[in-house]
C-alpha cells in the first residue's frame, strides 16, 4: 500500500500522513465519528441558520451581517431560535456516516486501480460522497430549512412574516411544526416535494465537497515545505482544511444561495431562481450570505478535521501505530 508520508524524526523510515480507509478498525471509528460530528453540529448550528436567513431575505432589509442577524435573533426571537429545526437536521449524523464511508472508499478503490494523486483521488472521492449524502439528508434540509426561517420577517418595517407553507406556529410543539410541514409539503407537491431542489443541491454540494477534500489535500502537501520540521502532522492537517474550505466557499458561493432560495421560496427551477437572484442582487450574489458561510466554513473545517483525523488515529490498527504521528 502506498500512502502520503513523511520522514519520521531519525530517518529510519516514513510517518503515515495519511490514514488509510483499510488501516483502520472500523468498529472504534464508527462510533467515535458519530459523537465528533454531532458535537461539531451542535456548536456551529447557529451559523447555519443566520446563513439561511441571510440567504433568504431580499437585498440586506433584515439583516446586515451575521453578527448583526445574531443579535437580531437572539432579541426578538430568543437563543432557542438559533437552534430552529436542529433535531431535524441532526439526521445529518446518518448520511455523514454514508459519507465518509464513500468518500474513504472511493479513495481507495482509485488507489487500487492505480490512481496515486491524493488531489485526484480526494476530488472524486468528495463528489461522489456528496452525491451519496445529499440524496439522503435533502428530504431533511428542506424540512428543518422551512422551520429556520419561521418568523423571520420579510423586511425592515413589514409585519409580515417568511412563511411560505402558512403553517400556524404560535405557542405550538416543535414537533407539530415539523408535522405540518411534513403533510403541507406532501399535500402539495407529493414525495417530490421533499426533494425539492435536489439538483441545486447537488449542483452546490458536489462541487462544494470535491473541491474542499481536494484543496485540502493539496495544502497538506504544500504546509510541510513552508513549517520546521518536525512540526504536528495533525496541526498541519488542521490549517490545512480551513484554507481549503476558505478557497471553496469563495469558488461556490453562489450556487450555495441559489439552493436556499429554491428550496424555501418555492421559485422555480435552478435557471429561473438564478435569474431571480441575479435580478435583485446582480453581483451581490457572490456575497450574499457569504460572511457566515465562511465563517462557518473556517470553524467546520478546522474542528472537523480535528475530531475526523484525531478519530482515525485512535481508531488506526495496532500494526501501524508506530508510523503515524500526532
Amino acid at each position: 500500500m502506498e500512502s502520503l508520508s513523511v520522514p519520521n524524526i531519525d530517518g529510519t523510515g516514513q510517518y503515515i500522513q495519511t490514514i488509510e480507509w483499510d488501516m483502520m478498525n472500523k468498529y472504534k471509528f464508527f462510533p467515535l465519528s458519530m459523537l465528533s460530528s454531532f458535537s461539531v453540529r451542535c456548536l456551529l448550528y447557529p451559523f447555519t441558520v443566520i446563513k439561511t436567513r441571510i440567504q433568504i431575505q431580499r437585498h440586506s432589509e433584515i439583516y446586515r451581517g451575521t453578527f448583526d442577524a445574531f443579535q437580531k435573533i437572539v432579541r426578538y426571537e430568543g437563543v432557542g431560535s438559533l437552534y430552529k429545526g436542529f433535531w431535524i437536521s441532526a439526521f445529518q449524523l446518518v448520511s455523514g456516516i454514508f459519507y465518509i464511508t464513500t468518500y474513504e472508499n472511493v479513495r481507495h478503490f482509485l488507489q487500487k486501480r492505480g490512481l496515486q494523486d491524493s488531489r485526484m483521488r480526494a476530488l472524486v472521492g468528495g463528489g461522489c460522497a456528496s452525491l451519496v449524502g445529499q440524496t439522503i439528508i435533502v428530504p431533511f434540509d428542506v424540512i428543518s430549512q422551512h422551520i429556520m426561517v419561521l418568523g423571520q420577517l420579510e423586511g425592515r418595517g413589514n409585519s409580515k412574516v417568511v412563511n411560505p407553507l402558512n403553517i400556524d406556529y404560535q405557542n405550538r410543539r416543535k414537533t407539530q411544526i415539523a408535522l405540518d410541514i411534513i403533510k403541507k409539503v406532501y399535500k402539495m407537491d407529493g414525495i417530490r416535494g421533499f426533494y425539492r431542489g435536489y439538483m441545486a443541491s447537488i449542483s452546490a454540494y458536489v462541487p462544494n465537497s470535491a473541491l474542499w477534500w481536494s484543496f485540502y489535500h493539496f495544502y497538506q502537501e504544500q504546509l510541510p515545505r513552508i513549517t520546521p520540521e518536525g512540526t504536528s502532522t495533525l496541526l498541519l492537517q488542521c490549517i490545512a482544511a480551513p484554507l481549503g474550505g476558505v478557497t471553496t466557499v469563495l469558488l461556490t458561493n453562489p450556487l450555495d444561495t441559489v439552493r436556499a432560495r429554491l428550496q424555501v421560496q418555492r421559485t422555480g427551477g435552478f435557471m429561473r431562481t438564478f435569474q431571480v437572484l441575479w435580478a435583485e442582487e446582480q453581483l451581490g450574489i457572490f456575497r450574499k450570505g457569504l460572511s457566515p458561510r465562511l465563517f462557518q466554513s473556517v470553524i467546520f473545517s478546522f474542528t472537523i478535521i480535528l475530531g475526523y483525523e484525531s478519530v482515525k488515529r485512535f481508531s488506526v490498527s495496532e500494526e501501524y501505530k508506530k508510523e503515524v504521528r500526532w
